[in-house]
């Protein structure tokens, strides 16, 4: 029986060392946030949400096109765990047979549908309930837990996000290997980097 699964995009933040949501800068013929939704919609049979909070209007507005679920943190401002907690919230009312779920951010331009397939077949191949991405000798986004994480998800505080569960239960954490997935747009510099690579 095939698995249910849900990818949760972040995208919630206020962007404050790029000076506006970068959630909407042009990469590839789209916008970052778009891309990575595109990306997302590829896989078969699955559930795509965004969550939005800083940029709402003007993000929501960019989302209008696509076939996409959206929900608003109002505490977005709270940091990244509060994201987490209000998108699987919402994830679980729609769909509650969900078996796992992948949590991405839009700042990584080089996430395809390929890593999360990888990160699916990990976690089919290893049954391990957390399967994450490696680079830059660390673990990070996009990273999938199975449902037997959803509780202590919805109860996340601060702005470190899941991380610390990575930490917690390393004994059922397995990893795929996205090297690219260490690039991420936090500067103007970082996006020019980006687009120079590109033309």
């Amino acid at each position: 029986m095939e698995k249910a699964f849900g990818i949760i995009i972040l995208a919630a933040g206020n962007s404050s060392r790029l000076g506006k949501p970068k959630q909407l800068l042009q990469y590839n013929g789209n916008t970052l946030l778009r891309e990575t939704l595109l990306q997302a919609n590829l896989l078969h049979n699955t559930f795509v949400l965004v969550v939005t909070g800083a940029y709402k209007v003007v993000i929501e507005k960019n989302l209008d096109l696509l076939e996409v679920q959206v929900v608003h943190n109002p505490n977005w401002e709270m940091g990244m765990a509060s994201s987490i907690s209000v998108g699987l919230d919402r994830l679980c009312m729609l769909k509650p047979n969900l078996n796992f779920c992948i949590f991405a951010v839009c700042d990584q331009p080089y996430v395809t549908a390929g890593v999360f397939e990888d990160l699916i077949e990990q976690h089919n191949k290893t049954g391990k309930g957390i399967v994450a991405s490696e680079y830059a000798d660390t673990l990070g986004t996009p990273v999938l837990f199975s449902s037997r994480y959803f509780n202590e998800l919805l109860n996340l505080k601060g702005n470190e996000g899941a991380k610390k569960m990575l930490q917690y239960y390393k004994e059922d954490v397995a990893s795929v290997i996205f090297e690219k997935g260490a690039i991420d747009i936090d500067t103007l510099d970082d996006y020019n980097n980006l687009i120079n690579q590109i033309s």
